[in-house]
């Protein structure tokens, strides 16, 4: 009997775990299939982790994985994704804003003949603020014209997935991690399940304006060179400018009239400097950014306890 892995980030969730737990529970009898829980409790500070170890000792297939801080989601799912063993595996929020029952239209449709992934895809942002839709929107317009990955609007990171691709995830070692991406980036065959968006349950969003916004930028800066690009021809702009000003400024020195004396050479010097500077480090960056955070080979997350 095949086994699917359930993998599910837990920051602060300690109101809507038991109802969680109570509807995947409900798929499992429905699926017919095993199932293993690792709940990867990233940080918190309520009362989650004593609600997972309550539910570890009560129900044998409940793992679960405590970091020793709040590493972000992004760590607790390849803690969970590494942990895992399934033929199967898939990622889903405990706040039920991705609803489990999907799991019987994406176990059906993952049955199919070279399909290697189903995810999840919300057909609207209905309950979300607006000045946050609309920057979601702009946001997978953007980084679709600056990347050659493509990141599809209103996909979750919500998915079932099978072993081979799970694998190829893991073998992507990189410390910044952006899902969404990767998940595109490994290939592999990949259907889609449509459902409404669903408000959260329980409790708070984690996810605010500004923890979006880096999130958004960690994104363009993973999978696009655009922003070294862009500050390489501008940098490329401003010597042509300079020269074209170092022309007019002589021209203007010789034939027109007399400046206060230094200044026509103090502001070519500065504009041909300034200009360079952004040339030179648009072309350092392009070595640069591809190092900068892997070198350190720091763990992306550190595990205080598990069971």
């Amino acid at each position: 009997m095949p086994l699917l892995s359930l993998i599910v980030p837990c920051f602060n969730e300690e109101e809507g775990l038991p109802e969680f737990f109570k509807r995947t529970e409900k798929i499992h009898a429905q699926l017919g299939i095993d199932f293993e829980y690792y709940f990867v409790n990233d940080g918190s500070t309520d009362q989650t982790l004593n609600i997972l170890r309550q539910m570890a000792a009560e129900n044998e297939d409940v793992h679960y994985l405590s970091l020793s801080r709040n590493f972000g989601k992004e760590a607790a799912m390849l803690a969970g994704l590494e942990a895992s063993s399934g033929d199967f595996v898939t990622i889903l929020d405990a706040d039920l804003q991705d609803p489990p029952e999907l799991l019987l239209e994406m176990f059906e449709k993952i049955q199919a003949e070279d399909v290697d992934c189903v995810a999840a895809k919300r057909t609207d942002r209905s309950g979300e603020p607006v000045i946050i839709s609309l920057f979601s929107r702009l946001f997978y317009k953007l980084i679709n014209k600056v990347t050659q990955t493509p990141i599809i609007d209103g996909v979750r990171d919500f998915r079932l997935m099978t072993r081979q691709m799970t694998d190829a995830i893991l073998s992507l070692t990189e410390t910044n991690r952006f899902s969404k991406g990767l998940f595109t980036w490994v290939g592999f065959q990949t259907e889609y399940v449509e459902f409404a968006n669903e408000k959260r349950t329980t409790g708070e969003s984690k996810w605010n304006f500004s923890s979006k916004v880096r999130y958004a930028i960690d994104g363009i800066v993973n999978f696009s060179e655009a922003p070294l690009d862009f500050v390489t021809y501008s940098g490329l702009s401003m010597v042509v400018m300079t020269l074209l000003a170092i022309i007019i400024l002589i021209i203007r020195q010789l034939f027109f009239h007399r400046s206060v004396s230094g200044w026509t050479s103090m502001v070519v010097i500065m504009l041909f400097c300034f200009g360079f500077t952004l040339l030179t480090l648009g072309v350092i960056g392009k070595y640069i950014s591809t190092l900068f955070l892997e070198v350190k080979k720091r763990p992306i997350y550190i595990i205080k306890e598990k069971k």
